[in-house]
């Protein structure tokens, strides 16, 4: 196989324009504490349409931050779908509170209402609510839930850059949102992430927290070197290179989220009609999906095929991920603190064990996108061939 052939599941788009935007912070003398954070973040606030902005150095990291500004810790639960990245459920745990994860929508993938409420306790303090595939959830029930129950609400969203309900930027409808910037996403600063909020008091208080609970910034200092620590603080800042990839990438985020919305009509288009296959989707029209991925589920006779059409399809050139490989509460760690009955998120275990993530991106052409379906619906006869049945 060469080169050519092969389409890797997830590629960073970098540019020349991105690496001179590097080049410049490397050629100056302000590598943290500089102007360019500061714009990356009015940047993206004025991309969202709303909110204050704080840039970080993951999403974890916002996460986490979260957590602690609004004072959830031990003996507090937070409600986290088990359909997850395992960051989701780690922030949670770092403070010392519990995740009782809740299954999901199966066709979304998402979070709802009707499915948080009957695990909320009185020990219930947030909600967090996680973007799946970068398709909005349902928030005005969500919002409306939290308000009764006078919960905060943290959004994931992690692989939601873009998606927006009502023409709602997500993460602006809880209390926090919080986005990463990891390589295989939307857009990259290599590592890094950024904290949101509706509030700028919420903003102000979590700029403090990241940077050791420092009360001024260098710029702020009426001598140089002089500043108190009135509260604990972590170290959770980005730099001024991470910055200045992240503005340059900023700017090109209509084209990606185009790309991507034609990429997934045209998986729809010309595999939407197979059996026994569908596509995590929604058809809500007040939803805008950041189009992260084409995760396809296998249902009736490929349902127990899905690592046999990832083979299939790695070896063709097709790079694949998993969404996630497993449910969080059946992972190791959070299995056994806390045990897991198999079946009781039946939703999330059917998504994990029986679907495949096909790319997406600037990386990834129309030519691309018919060679990929071409290879899984030839993957799908060559597997109805050899059990002996016919489509």
């Amino acid at each position: 196989m060469t080169d050519s052939m092969h389409i890797p599941f997830a590629r960073p788009w970098i540019t020349d324009e991105d690496r001179a935007a590097v080049l410049e912070v490397l050629n100056g003398h302000i590598l943290t504490h500089g102007p360019q954070c500061k714009s990356f973040e009015q940047e993206f606030v004025a991309f969202m349409g709303g909110g204050h902005a704080v840039s970080v150095s993951s999403c974890m990291a916002a996460l986490h931050l979260s957590y602690l500004h609004f004072g959830i810790g031990l003996g507090d639960e937070v409600i986290v779908p088990a359909q997850t990245h395992v960051a989701t459920a780690h922030a949670v745990e770092w403070v010392g509170a519990t995740p009782v994860f809740v299954d999901c929508d199966s066709r979304t993938g998402n979070l709802t209402a009707s499915a948080i409420e009957p695990a909320l306790t009185p020990k219930t303090k947030a909600i967090s609510v996680v973007h799946f595939a970068g398709i909005p959830c349902d928030m005005p029930p969500i919002v409306d839930l939290a308000q009764r129950y006078n919960l905060r609400i943290i959004e994931d969203c992690a692989i939601a850059l873009g998606a927006r309900y009502r023409g709602r930027h997500v993460g602006l409808f809880g209390d926090a949102g919080c986005f990463s910037f990891y390589p295989v996403k939307h857009m990259t600063t290599g590592e890094g992430g950024m904290f949101v909020s509706r509030h700028e008091d919420v903003a102000q208080a979590v700029a403090k927290l990241r940077a050791f609970g420092v009360d001024r910034t260098h710029s702020e200092r009426a001598v140089p070197g002089m500043y108190d620590v009135p509260s604990l603080g972590l170290n959770y800042r980005m730099s001024e290179i991470q910055a200045a990839l992240g503005r340059s990438q900023l700017r090109r985020m209509s084209v990606v989220l185009a790309q991507r919305a034609s990429q997934f009509d045209r998986y729809r288009k010309l595999a939407g009609n197979l059996s026994n296959i569908r596509f995590i989707d929604t058809d809500a029209a007040e939803c805008r999906s950041s189009h992260y991925c084409a995760s396809v589920v296998f249902e009736g006779e490929y349902a127990g095929k899905r690592n046999e059409m990832v083979e299939r399809l790695n070896t063709a050139g097709i790079g694949t991920s998993i969404y996630y490989p497993q449910p969080v509460p059946r992972m190791t760690y959070y299995r056994k603190k806390y045990g897991c009955v198999p079946g009781r998120y039946p939703q999330a275990e059917h998504i994990s064990d029986h679907s495949v993530a096909l790319p997406l991106g600037m990386h990834v052409g129309d030519g691309d996108v018919d060679r990929i379906v071409d290879t899984l619906k030839s993957s799908l006869t060559k597997s109805a061939n050899e059990k002996g049945f016919t489509r």
